[in-house]
């Protein structure tokens, strides 16, 4: 078993680097949803304060008061912008650790059949000795009964 012990080392470490990559992509998509929560929030926060613009009291607002509206509502639209800009980053992270987490489970998986391979191939080996040490010992057998019954009928 000390043939196949450079290629369980090589598994062990892939499954190690497989499981960091899996790792990774949990981080990546709690991340996306973070990023996600906080662009609900936003939003929330935009439709409320809309609302309570709509919603004032006797339906009289100063110009003073609809400006200052409409310039928060211009950064809270900034904000949703940005905010948009980190759920896309958060989705391109998320896909790229997918690709390496991919890589990964395709690198054990080849390493893993590479095992089994040469397990198999060992195994058919050792088979192969076995049947070559049970057919000597059937040919000295037979040989020897041979022999005995040769020297059995003619005594």
């Amino acid at each position: 078993m000390s043939q196949h012990k450079s290629i369980r080392l090589a598994i062990e470490l892939a499954t190690r680097q497989r499981d960091e990559a899996a790792r990774a992509v949990a981080q990546m998509n709690r991340n996306l949803g973070f990023a996600r929560d906080q662009m609900a929030q936003l939003d929330g926060y935009a439709a409320d304060t809309d609302a309570r613009l709509i919603g004032a009291r006797d339906g009289v607002l100063s110009a003073e008061l609809i400006r200052h509206h409409y310039q928060f509502m211009d950064r809270l639209q900034q904000a949703i912008s940005l905010q948009s800009g980190v759920i896309e980053d958060a989705l391109e992270k998320v896909g790229q650790a997918a690709k390496v987490l991919l890589q990964a489970e395709f690198r054990l998986a080849g390493l893993s059949h590479v095992l089994d391979a040469r397990q198999e191939s060992l195994s058919k080996s050792r088979k192969r000795r076995e049947q070559r040490v049970t057919d000597e010992f059937a040919g000295m057998a037979y040989f020897r009964k041979s022999r005995n019954a040769e020297h059995g009928g003619s005594i």
